[in-house]
């Protein structure tokens, strides 16, 4: 958090929908009691996306972020009211299959829940025709019954926190818009409306699909694609006349057919995605006047498109056939936000502090969202994960407005698909590739993508060495997704002879200057004070020890560091803390790096080179500086999948010299390209973490097996004072390796696990370790003893596991070190 130049600072939320006056309400029960919160339309009800939401809140998620946002949503409005009136109607959700695809998916679902501690059951077509006489019961396969789900009155709930936060000191001021955001050396200091100036210490848009407006008065980026989404209401049924209360059924999903239902007293509610992506221009949207003027509703109430909604009203009787009694009343086509990873933005600008997002947020997160964005902005931090919500995740080349709008619409396309972990979207693509693409092509490269990247899998060239493998273990048509035996041929290959991987995306930080070495050292937990040429594994932490990153850190000079990062939130924080002698710059752009590893990678490398690359004149976890060829490379001896090996670095100009260098050397040695399959196969037999996946800054380093990483004995660290308590060190919970006892089982994370029949913790990570010849799958539990027995939850079957000793390879590093 950026320290604020008042006490008891000046907030200004921009927005009064569900999301600022939620807001408002977390920040004054925490004491910040000086907040305003403008909006350009009338309230409670100012015309935005909260105006028109249908309030369905279905809490499971495959985020657990998104989850824990939706649990809080629920117990936060279940406990408000307004005039006798609740905000939430626990009325339950239901989701149906109709397909076997479906039903498996929502096996899956129920496996979410259960790692996210929300009740829910599979269900037969008998209960679901319980649950809603109304439907087909012959078209339904089963269904996914969640009790706790239900119905959040938007608008209600917006008014209920409005009148406390009011209570409480907040001001509430319609009908004034925004025109301007005030700001000096780098900070805001107000908000510039049409009826005055407000002056400002912290400023939060929260203004839904007018963001990118509030944005661009900031000089902020707000990566946010509105949309038009279709809703009706359909005349009343009689199988619902006399109906009393507003909503007595679950909320309904029929999602293979793009479809939700919700009561309206004796009427139903429709909503649509099967429709074509309808993208809105933010700076189009009209004001409230001026959209009452042309005969809208609400400025994100658009004109309803009939000829999207057709074949979906075919859809919707034939799943509810007493639809064939009624027709539609009420119909449009509702604006909300969408994001290219369909995950919310928030947080402060590292550009403009004192500027925050609480933006892409829907009704069934707002509440969860609001409580993370108060604790960030009044304590620092937030108590859940927020690193896949954070402004900074994207990637330069994903904040265009073109890939925005592209990738925001196939969100909304993709709202009820079922998509596998590894599913990549189509478009655009591709957009970042290596210097080795054009080589990784004609090797038949398998490629998927990660923050932009393409990323080679697996290369068909390799598939003849599949042949010498034997026979390996059938796997389910789920987990053959995106995957090929090629991977256990390459894993072998790396083992046993030698193999390049395309290390390029690992993001690479300059860190330069005379104060370098003393930031690094405050900001991270490891011992930095060391001569050049040594390498280190060290963490990022955050105040109260949660591990925000971790990075492998190379001194190259006394003055010059390179540090291999996770994300853009990594340059973000050395950014916002360094001091003026430190010059930081990611060069990940303009550089390449290929991982050399494999037993014969000594006998590949050394020839090209005139330095020593013996174990006695290079050795692990250090660095130089030479030439492989032609080529001038930064050499780095590390290993992510337990072997010997090195990571060549050098410019991007260069990368396909190098990569043919070592191809054609390589050829003696049996050389291979080999992709991330085999990669994360490797790395989990070696135990190696993935932070964001195994580990976020809701672990502290001793759960997550990194305390050798963590000097306690070094001067001032961020974190360190935290760590210093006894419970940091003796955690009740790890990050725990699990070996599947059924040699054909395979999870893929995510799912469950379960301690004497009762659910325990969830899988992180989870890849077959093709030389222990078991799938390995790391997880969150209690500390438990090496043998313990536990049972994985895969589609609604118990697979049985035994917590491990780790690493699980090559325990006496042997084979790394030689």
């Amino acid at each position: 958090m950026s320290s604020t130049p008042a006490l008891r600072p000046r907030v200004v939320v921009i927005g009064a929908g569900i999301v600022g006056c939620s807001l408002a309400d977390e920040l004054t029960a925490r004491g910040w009691t000086d907040v305003t919160v403008l909006e350009q339309g009338p309230l409670p009800a100012p015309g935005g996306s909260t105006s028109h939401a249908p309030g369905l809140v279905f809490q499971t998620s495959p985020s657990r972020t998104l989850a824990a946002f939706a649990r809080y949503t629920v117990e936060k409005f279940s406990s408000l009211q307004v005039d006798g009136a609740s905000c939430f109607d626990q009325v339950g959700g239901l989701e149906l299959a109709t397909t076997p695809e479906r039903l498996a998916e929502l096996h899956r679902r129920a496996g979410y829940a259960t790692a996210c501690g929300i009740r829910g059951e599979i269900v037969g077509a008998d209960r679901c025709e319980e649950l809603w006489p109304l439907i087909d019961r012959s078209a339904v396969l089963g269904g996914f019954h969640t009790p706790d789900d239900g119905l959040a009155r938007a608008v209600l709930a917006a008014r209920a926190q409005l009148d406390r936060a009011a209570g409480r000191g907040a001001r509430f001021l319609d009908r004034h818009t925004v025109t301007g955001i005030e700001q000096a050396d780098g900070r805001v200091t107000g908000v510039v409306t049409d009826r005055g100036t407000f002056p400002a210490d912290h400023v939060v848009s929260a203004a839904g699909f007018w963001g990118p407006v509030i944005g661009r008065m900031a000089g902020v980026d707000v990566p946010l694609q509105p949309l038009a989404h279709q809703y009706v209401r359909t005349r009343p049924l009689p199988d619902l006349a006399g109906a009393e209360a507003e909503a007595s059924k679950p909320i309904l999903r029929f999602q293979d057919r793009d479809l939700y239902f919700r009561e309206h007293h004796d009427r139903i509610g429709i909503g649509s995605y099967a429709h074509r992506p309808l993208p809105v221009d933010p700076f189009a949207v009209l004001p409230y006047d001026a959209a009452r003027a042309r005969g809208m509703k609400m400025p994100s109430s658009y004109p309803f498109t009939e000829e999207d909604w057709a074949p979906s009203w075919e859809d919707c009787r034939r799943l509810l056939p007493a639809l064939h009694e009624t027709e539609i009343e009420e119909a449009f086509n509702g604006v909300f936000s969408f994001t290219p990873d369909g995950m919310p933005v928030l947080g402060e600008s590292r550009q403009l502090r004192g500027f925050w997002l609480a933006e892409a947020v829907w009704v069934t997160h707002s509440a969860g969202v609001a409580k993370a964005v108060a604790e960030w902005m009044v304590d620092g931090r937030a108590s859940v994960d927020l690193h896949e919500c954070d402004l900074t995740r994207f990637e330069d080349a994903q904040r265009s407005p073109a890939y925005v709008r592209e990738r925001g619409s196939q969100q909304f396309v993709e709202v009820y698909d079922i998509l596998h972990p590894l599913q990549p979207m189509e478009h655009p693509r591709p957009l970042r590739v290596s210097p080795f693409h054009a080589r990784q092509e004609q090797l038949g490269a398998y490629f998927l993508e990660g923050g932009g990247w393409e990323r080679p899998h697996w290369y068909e060239a390799n598939a003849p060495l599949v042949d010498s493998l034997g026979p390996l273990p059938a796997r389910d048509a789920w987990s053959a997704r995106h995957w090929s035996p090629v991977a256990a041929a390459e894993a072998r290959a790396t083992r046993e002879k030698v193999a390049l991987y395309d290390m390029t995306p690992l993001r690479r930080l300059e860190v330069t200057g005379p104060g370098a070495l003393a930031f690094l050292q405050r900001m991270t937990s490891n011992n930095l004070r060391k001569k050049p040429g040594a390498v280190t594994y060290t963490l990022l932490l955050d105040e109260s020890g949660g591990v925000r990153s971790d990075l492998t850190v190379a001194r190259l000079a006394p003055d010059r560091f390179q540090a291999g990062a996770n994300s853009p939130a990594d340059l973000d924080r050395f950014l916002r803390h360094a001091p003026r002698d430190v010059h930081i710059r990611d060069i990940t752009s303009g550089t390449c790096c290929i991982g050399v590893w494999g037993p014969l990678a000594r006998d590949l490398v050394q020839p090209l080179t005139r330095d020593d690359f013996s174990h006695e004149g290079f050795g692990y976890f250090r660095a130089k500086e030479t030439y492989i060829g032609h080529v001038p490379v930064t050499a780095m001896r590390l290993s992510y999948v337990g072997e010997l090996g090195w990571e060549l670095y050098t410019t991007a100009d260069l990368g396909l010299r190098l990569w043919d260098t070592l191809w054609e050397a390589g050829q003696a040695y049996g050389v291979i390209a080999a992709g991330r399959s085999a990669f994360n196969s490797l790395r989990l037999e070696k135990g190696y973490r993935a932070w964001g996946t195994d580990m976020t800054d809701e672990h502290n380093p001793y759960e997550a097996g990194l305390g050798f990483a963590v000097r306690m004995d070094k001067d001032g660290f961020v974190g360190q004072e935290a760590l210093q308590a006894p419970a940091a060190r003796t955690p009740a919970r790890r990050l725990t390796a699990l070996l599947l006892d059924d040699p054909a089982a395979v999870v893929l994370g995510k799912e469950p696990v379960h301690v004497d029949g009762a659910p325990a913790g969830y899988v992180t990570s989870a890849a077959y370790g093709y030389t222990l010849g078991r799938c390995v799958a790391y997880a969150w539990l209690p500390s438990l003893p090496a043998g313990t027995g536990v049972h994985v939850d895969y589609f609604g079957e118990k697979i049985p596991a035994t917590v491990c000793d780790e690493p699980l390879f090559d325990p006496e590093m042997n084979r790394i070190r030689r």
